[in-house]
Order: structure tokens, then sequence, then C-alpha cells
């Protein structure tokens, strides 16, 4: 990296940052871990947060109660940092990274190809978060800090499981958890643990799954109508294209879920015969090679029959 963080910030008055829409942990834990590390540096400046409303599971995060979810009227930020995605993905803090008089991008999606500004972008670590701890200074590192980066790693890694782990990766989680938080009980509560609405609809959605492809391949679907029923959010379906993928013999889950008239949230997530961020970047979306997603229009079967053409080509020639 050509460029030094807090040189980058040193003379800002005002400093926004934003992640993706329907922020997940790795979102999330990056824009509140880098809130407060410029906040701890730059005392004199004002940091601020904007998400769409982050699960609930992570309120224990330092900031989490001051994240703004209403995206009103700004004066220009004289830095705005686009974390875990690129700009276009940011929703309605768009317009606060589009008047921003310097731009930052932080992220490690391989699909990202950077945005106007300085942009650090690196495909071959397993979370935006350990970008992060890359980039502060580690005599700043405090529980707090420590807590936010380690949630969004194993989060972005499944626990240290998913392709994207390195050794550094596991370097850096031994480094974090020596600040002394309780990082069994983070896992529990933040990555294994469901509400009974949420078992409830994960059990639906398995027990309504079709495997095609020879088996090779599994899809399930929530739709409007079913989420009504159970009084379910999209937080809610969180995790059950991972339990799809752990069928055997299945090298692609598809998990779908409606969000509007003839449109679909699609989450993939593949074996090392599908490059699941090929597939959902033909259909404007993005992510990682193992697990990415789209969003698609269209009825449920159109939307399956344009994903099998790209997924049973690479299948094919695998």
């Amino acid at each position: 990296m050509e460029w030094n963080l807090l040189d980058e910030c040193k003379d800002a008055k005002r400093i926004g940052i934003s992640g993706h829409i329907r922020p997940d942990g790795d979102c999330v834990c990056a824009c509140l871990s880098m809130c407060m590390y410029l906040r701890k540096c730059l005392p004199k400046a004002q940091v601020k947060v904007f998400l769409e409303k982050p699960a609930d599971i992570f309120r224990e995060l330092k900031g989490f109660d001051e994240i703004d979810s209403e995206f009103g009227d700004e004066e220009p930020f004289d830095v705005f940092f686009v974390m875990d995605c690129g700009a276009d993905r940011i929703g309605d803090a768009e317009k606060y990274f589009r008047d921003a008089k310097k731009k930052i991008n932080i992220d490690h999606h391989v699909t990202n190809k950077g945005c106007e500004g300085l942009n650090h972008i690196v495909p071959d670590v397993g979370a935006t978060c350990e970008l992060i701890y890359d980039m502060i200074d580690p005599g700043m590192l405090d529980r707090d800090l420590a807590m936010a980066l380690y949630v969004g790693i194993i989060h972005d890694t499944g626990i240290f499981q998913y392709s994207n782990t390195t050794p550094a990766t596991m370097e850096r989680g031994a480094k974090l958890i020596s600040y002394g938080f309780d990082f069994p009980r983070l896992i529990q509560e933040t990555f294994y643990q469901k509400s009974y609405i949420q078992s409830n609809i994960m059990g639906r959605a398995l027990l309504e799954s079709i495997r095609f492809m020879d088996g090779r391949c599994v899809v399930s679907c929530v739709d409007r109508k079913t989420m009504q029923f159970y009084d379910a959010e999209p937080d809610d379906l969180d995790g059950i294209v991972n339990q799809l993928r752990n069928i055997r013999g299945v090298d692609c889950a598809i998990f779908m879920y409606q969000t509007g008239v003839l449109e679909y949230k699609v989450s993939l997530r593949t074996s090392e015969s599908v490059d699941a961020a090929e597939v959902a970047s033909f259909f404007g979306g993005g992510g990682h090679a193992r697990a990415a997603g789209c969003t698609m229009r269209g009825t449920f079967h159109d939307c399956v029959n344009n994903l099998s053409l790209h997924i049973e080509k690479q299948l094919r020639n695998s």
C-alpha cells in the first residue's frame, strides 16, 4: 500500500464510514473498528458510521448504538470510507461518498474493481477486518477494537474453516484473543446461536430444498408469503445457504429469498468445482470464489434456470 491511513485523515474534521447494503459481520465490524481507531487517533475529528440497520447480534460491539441508519442530510465529509465493497453497493450512503472531498475504499472482494480515490483491495485475505488489522498501529489496539476485528474475521472465514483462511489469518486471530474478551461466547452468540423463528424458517427451507444436476446442486427459496407467516426479517435467513452446502455430494448451494415482485436476493456457496464469484458477477453481483451473491429478477424458475447455465458449464469443465 502506497499511502498511510492516518496521513490521509490527519487534517480531516469530518470523517464518514459505510459498507454494503444488508451488512454482514465483516462489514459491520470493519466499519466499527475503523471508527474506533480513527476516534482514538484523531480525537478532534467527528467520525460517523452509516449502515442499514445491522443484526442485533453485534450490539455488544463498541459504537453499535451510534450507527446512523437514517441517512439524513449531511455536510460533505472531508474523508469518506467505503468498507468491504465498492461504492455501488452502499445504498443510501452513496451520496456521502459522491460529495466527499477524499474517498477511500478498503475491501477484499476479488470482484471489486476499485472506486474513485484511494483503493486498498487485497483479495488474498479472508476478511476486510484483516486488512484493517494490518493498516493500524498495533500500539493502539485495545480490548474493544480487538473484539470487533476478531468478530469480523470469524464471520467471513466461517470461524477459520473457509478456504480464504491463511496462516496469517490464524496469527491475527491469536493476537486478537490475547486482549481478553470472551471469544467462545462471541462465536456462539454471533455465529451459531439461532432464535426460534430462525430455526423454524431454516427447517422449512431445508425441507423444501430441491437437488438437481445429478445431485451436485441444491436450491431453496423463501418467498414473501413465508417470511410474513414466520414474521421473519432478512437477518433471520442467515446461515441457511451454509446448511445447504453441508449436504453430502453438493458442489453448489443456492439460497434465494424474495425481496420484491419478481425480485430475489441470491446467495451461493460452492466447492472448488464452481467459482461462485464468477457466476454472481454475471448477474451484477460479486463476492468470493466459494461464497458470493447477487440480486436477480424474474420468476423463481427463471432465476434458477439462468444460474444453472453458468453453474453447469463450470461443473462440466471441472
